[in-house]
């Protein structure tokens, strides 16, 4: 089950940027305590080794049960076969589904509007969205009719409801640079009317957080799922291989992937690190097909997710350059030495109601990563909302036990920090509220019982 907790205890260590000196990473490893990069990625690729053995053994034992049950049609294995085959390859550009408009176009990523027209004056200050953006198609935060992370935040009453899209890097975007990315989320609120919600994803997470300690008086309220904050916190084998790999060889092998790119960061190289980081999963999905290739409900669970996921997009080379090194390598968001356009990033400056939504099991951004955000930022303890969702990480952006039980609970928050005399509304009245805007949040997500699930990293 999820927990939540909304205030933090009166010991909490005093908030406000650390000015650390710079070190390395091995001498950063050292001062925390943490296990030495190369063994904890012997460690971990080890595990990984023995559930992929463990996935092909259950998965050999099932087709072998199935070939005898199936022994009189002698043709049927070469049908299931063929039908397998047809699916893996079948795959198509993934979608947004709920209607929209382009408020605001640029060369690297545009605004949608998702307002609908009945609710454009609605009294209600507007939400952003920044989805992740890390080789794949923004459509996640609108994953499927069935699950949609902006139908749920529409229907918990935050009707003005925008998002950024973030467009396939191409030769003539590969300069593009962390400040254009700030600039059109400042473009952006400023167009929503001066101030807005904002809601981060993954690496819109950390996006969201630099642009709000920055520009403080745009954000009214702050929320971060799967978002990495302190890089190098929680055992994280994406940490681990990049203090590895920099702190051995520096920038050099992210440049040459940036180079064979043409200037951008291949999207199929995100995807195949992605699956490196989770062999067993990507096996698993592959024959779980197999076993249930005559269910039509599982076949087409299974090519809505690989159209997302096997459909990818570059990155521009400069930013992603940028986000390695002064993020994943540097961390220097959360010891207070990030600066950018000649400013210091403060995190001490975020006043706002904050929100943490982490994922039990995300084995991209562990939990630890998120939670650091509360201990740096100027929000009152009252208002830091702490939440573990039973979710990996995609699971947080697309998942229908997320999207129904965890994102309602937090956007309820926002939305009494959004609305006028939301929270002097008496006990009655605003329970009432509450409970009719819950139930239409979870009711704009399909119930998650009794359906396949695929098996997502």
């Amino acid at each position: 089950m999820s927990t939540a907790i909304t205030q933090r205890s009166a010991s909490a260590p005093e908030r406000g940027p650390r000015a650390l000196a710079e070190t390395t990473a091995d001498e950063t490893a050292a001062q925390d305590g943490r296990p030495d990069p190369l063994r904890f990625l012997v460690s971990y690729n080890a595990s990984n080794l023995t559930k992929v053995v463990t996935e092909l053994g259950r998965a050999t034992g099932a087709y072998w049960i199935d070939a005898v049950q199936r022994i009189a049609k002698p043709g049927d294995a070469a049908r299931r076969s063929l039908l397998w085959l047809s699916a893996m390859a079948d795959r198509r550009e993934p979608t947004w589904h709920l209607p929209n408009e382009v408020a605001l176009s640029t060369p690297f990523a545009l605004l949608r509007d998702f307002t609908e027209a009945r609710h454009r004056d609605d009294d209600v200050v507007p939400t952003l969205v920044l989805p992740p953006q890390a080789g794949h198609s923004s459509t996640v935060i609108d994953y499927s009719p069935q699950q949609s992370q902006l139908a749920m935040i529409r229907a918990a009453g935050l009707t003005r409801l925008y998002a950024l899209d973030w467009r396939p890097a191409t030769t003539a975007t590969k300069h593009v640079t962390i400040t254009d990315y700030l600039d059109v989320i400042d473009r952006s609120i400023r167009r929503m009317g001066g101030k807005a919600n904002l809601v981060g994803d993954c690496q819109g997470g950390w996006l969201a957080t630099i642009y709000a300690a920055l520009h403080p008086d745009r954000v009214n309220t702050l929320t971060l799922a799967g978002a990495p904050i302190d890089f190098h916190a929680g055992d994280s084998v994406i940490a681990a291989s990049t203090r590895l790999m920099a702190g051995t060889m520096g920038m050099a092998p992210y440049k040459a992937l940036v180079a064979a790119g043409g200037g951008n960061m291949p999207g199929s190289a995100v995807l195949s690190n992605f699956i490196s980081i989770q062999p067993q999963s990507e096996i698993s999905r592959q024959l779980q097909l197999l076993e249930n290739i005559d269910d039509p409900t599982h076949v087409e669970r299974y090519r809505v997710f690989e159209d997302w996921f096997k459909y990818t997009q570059d990155i521009p080379g400069a930013f992603y350059l940028w986000l390695v090194e002064n993020l994943f390598w540097r961390n220097r968001l959360i010891r207070g030495r990030l600066t950018v356009g000649g400013r210091r990033v403060d995190m001490a400056a975020i006043d706002c109601p904050l929100l943490l939504l982490a994922g039990s099991t995300d084995h991209i951004t562990p939990a630890p990563q998120l939670f650091a955000a509360a201990e740096q930022v100027g929000t009152p303890p009252a208002d830091i909302t702490y939440r573990t969702a039973s979710a990996g990480h995609l699971g947080l952006f697309m998942g229908r036990d997320a999207l129904r039980h965890d994102w309602p609970v937090l956007m309820e928050t926002v939305y009494s920090h959004s609305v006028p005399g939301t929270r002097r509304a008496s006990a009655g009245t605003g329970g009432a509220g509450r409970a009719a805007r819950r139930r239409s949040s979870v009711a704009a997500v399909a119930d998650p019982r009794d359906t396949p699930r695929v098996p997502a990293p």
